[in-house]
């Protein structure tokens, strides 16, 4: 896991610097919270934690249920 330091109004790029895949900001900060400004293609999908958690327990499992036609 990367740690980065950043104050409000800065940047992270992910991805190529001349083609990010995205850029989060920070946007405030006020006492212990933070609120971050993400900035990605609507293609990609952006779930807090606790959202990507309940995602993943609803979606059915794929795995062993693909069968050979015949």
């Amino acid at each position: 896991m990367l740690v980065i330091t950043r104050r409000e109004g800065e940047e992270v790029v992910i991805g190529d610097p001349t083609d990010p895949v995205g850029v989060v900001r920070i946007a405030s900060v006020k006492g212990d919270r933070v609120r971050l400004a993400l900035d990605f293609p609507r293609d990609i999908e952006v779930h807090r934690r606790e959202v990507a958690d309940q995602i993943m327990a609803e979606k059915p499992s794929v795995v062993g249920k693909i069968r050979p036609s015949g």
